[in-house]
């Protein structure tokens, strides 16, 4: 899709962006690597750079950044070449989906580094967003390389695998999960596991081969296919997405499994950004809570 960029020093500024507000993408639940800033921006660090984006009016900007950087990273990144407002309207068939692609009308699915959404999501599973932030900090600044005083970049896989267990347990407050991020660390550098080849898999392929990994199930499965591999049909089921399932379209306590074959089955090939915006309507308004 074609923007109008006006380039600064330092900052671009993306007239009249429709399809893009920074609250609904980062605090969606898709990232954890974001702080929100006391001017509403949000900073985020992503494939070892920094950026700070703002909404102001219609605008995005874009700050701490160039337009090689926008067109190699951040295009891809904030998947721009996809056309929501088209998105949104077919989901908007749905009266329950009406409302939700309403309420978070902004929202983009982000196209994340694969390894660093590996272990993000591992460190997910039965916590709360705050901890998994801090963790995934401590992980980096432990393990990964300085970009300034502040931020530090993910670490490799070959990093984390040779890692002691006990060490990112007690620094990186990652709880039983140490193992878990040791041993995916290595199955992925050793390429028991070849991450380059999952993207040109099906779904079910992939699952197979990222459910071979340590911590690593189902629904986390999904969450990584959704956000790091653009698996467009994957549906993750958490908790939230189980209440508002339940609540608006099944009517009665069901098993993940059946309702991540139900949103496979009633929204297809855009049962990702229907679990999305679903989950965020769900959390943000405590829906089925």
């Amino acid at each position: 899709m074609e923007y109008n960029i006006i380039e600064e020093k330092n900052r671009l500024i993306i007239k009249d962006m429709k399809d893009f507000d920074p609250k609904h993408t980062f605090e969606c639940g898709q990232a954890f690597r974001w702080t929100l800033e006391e001017d509403n921006s949000y900073t985020i660090v992503a494939f070892g750079k920094i950026l700070n984006v703002k909404k102001e009016d219609e605008d995005i900007i874009f700050s701490n950044t160039n337009i090689d950087d926008f067109n190699n990273i951040w295009y891809n990144y904030f998947d721009l070449a996809r056309d929501y407002g088209a998105i949104k309207k077919e989901l908007s068939k749905d009266s329950i989906l009406k409302e939700a692609t309403d309420f978070g009308q902004g929202m983009r699915i982000l196209n994340q580094d694969p390894f660093e959404t590996i272990i993000s999501f591992i460190i997910s599973a039965n916590s709360h967003i705050p901890r998994i932030k801090k963790s995934i900090d401590l992980i980096a600044r432990n393990y990964g390389e300085k970009i300034d005083d502040i931020y530090y970049s993910f670490p490799t896989a070959e990093v984390l695998s040779k890692a002691d267990p006990k060490d990112i347990r007690e620094i990186c407050r990652v709880g039983f999960r140490d193992v878990r991020i040791v041993g995916t660390s290595k199955m992925i550098f050793n390429k028991e596991i070849d991450l380059n080849k999952i993207r040109d898999k099906n779904r079910e392929d992939a699952m197979k081969d990222l459910t071979a990994l340590p911590g690593v199930g189902p629904k986390v499965a999904d969450c990584i296919l959704l956000f790091a591999f653009h698996k467009d049909d994957a549906f993750p089921v958490d908790v939230w997405v189980k209440r508002v399932m339940e609540y608006f379209y099944l009517k009665e306590e069901t098993s993940p499994k059946k309702i991540g074959a139900y949103g496979d089955k009633k929204f297809g090939k855009l049962a990702g950004y229907a679990q999305q915006y679903l989950f965020y309507y769900a959390r943000e308004l405590g829906i089925g809570k």
